[in-house]
């Protein structure tokens, strides 16, 4: 993997990844000039004993156009403002013109709940510089390099001082979970404390671990895997599956066989599976639907608190929002009002339907 750091006039850091040497770029552009000097806080919400961001500026942000708008006919002017340089390399990582959570917060205001800055990282990373991409069309070794770039992100975070403790991958693809940019990206958010999902899940790992002495996930992966009725993908080094307990329909996960616990762990040979176990679930999404298909990708890892975690295990979870072929699948009463989630499908049932997606992968 080949890097080039650079800077843009309003002061945000750049860097370019590739395969291969990247000629030499002698400006990282951004549509603006100046500074915008953001400066999130967080608020404490006591009934749920969390943290809240708040960052106002971000309704000033770029938006895409209205829903009808189609992402694979879009034509892009070359004397807009921009924020990739031309020249040959694959993936491009910035920070957020409008982040939810900045290394530069400071006074937050005084108010009747705790207050704090927002201290974080919010970065964008572009996966190709063409914008009628998608990351379901990209090569296996384009995909094996977003691994890297994203274990390049949490390793620069661990190595650092200021304060990160948790990195969160994670792509929102399509317009309806909201999506801001033409080009095929995703985000990083770095956290100054472990969000509650994530720390949920931590809390889950650890009890299962102190009582098995093994991973909760890799557990969960090897029944899947014996089990096969949900299985998506099982290569010699990675999995991909609808879980037992799926929450949405049409979720799936996605992670190492063997016991990992960040990008920063990964093996040649686990990452290479793991870049195939990705591409087809993304083609049987595609497949099944017929039409670029929405979805949230997160990545969950182990904290960078410098300390192991053998407990947990790196893996991807997809939330499509489709219910059926004909309805959109929106959370509603009793999932934001009390947090628990009601399937009138079975896993088994959206399972074999991916199944059926025939999938053809060709290596670079």
């Amino acid at each position: 993997m080949h890097t080039l750091d650079l800077v843009k006039p309003d002061g945000r850091p750049m860097t370019l990844y590739s395969r291969k040497p990247i000629p030499a770029i002698s400006a990282a552009p951004s549509p603006f000039a100046d500074p915008l000097n953001a400066n999130p806080h967080l608020r404490w919400h006591p009934l749920r004993g969390e943290w809240v961001t708040y960052a106002a500026f971000r309704q000033n942000r770029t938006f895409l156009p209205p829903p009808e708008y189609n992402p694979l006919a879009v034509t892009v002017d070359p004397a807009a403002p921009t924020e990739l340089p031309q020249g040959d390399y694959d993936v491009a990582v910035f920070d957020n013109r409008f982040p939810s959570l900045s290394l530069a917060s400071h006074d937050a205001p005084s108010l009747a709940v705790p207050t704090a800055p927002a201290t974080g990282h919010c970065e964008v990373v572009v996966f190709t510089q063409d914008p009628k991409a998608a990351l379901v069309g990209l090569d296996l070794s384009r995909i094996e390099l977003l691994l890297k770039v994203w274990a390049d992100r949490t390793r620069r975070v661990k190595d650092s001082s200021e304060g990160i403790q948790y990195v969160l991958p994670f792509e929102n693809r399509g317009a309806e979970v909201g999506v801001t940019l033409h080009h095929p990206h995703g985000q990083i958010y770095s956290y100054p404390f472990i969000p509650p999902v994530p720390a949920r899940m931590l809390t889950q790992e650890q009890a299962y671990f102190d009582a098995h002495g093994r991973s909760l996930l890799t557990d969960m992966a090897a029944d899947e895997i014996e089990d096969g009725k949900r299985l998506l993908y099982k290569g010699e080094h990675a999995c991909a599956f609808v879980p037992v307990c799926a929450r949405y329909p049409y979720e799936v996960w996605v992670m190492p066989i063997a016991p990992c616990a960040s990008f920063t762990d990964l093996s040649d040979e686990q990452r290479k599976d793991l870049a195939r176990a990705l591409k087809t679930v993304l083609l049987k999404y595609e497949g099944l639907w017929q039409r670029p298909f929405p979805y949230l990708m997160a990545w969950y890892q182990a904290p960078t608190d410098g300390k192991a975690h053998p407990e947990t295990q790196l893996h991807a979870q997809f939330y499509p929002p489709y219910r059926t072929k004909e309805r959109l699948k929106y959370l509603a009463g009793t999932e934001l009002g009390a947090g628990m989630f009601a399937m009138d499908v079975l896993p088994e049932e959206k399972a074999a339907e991916l199944q059926q997606v025939a999938v053809t992968l060709e290596d670079a």
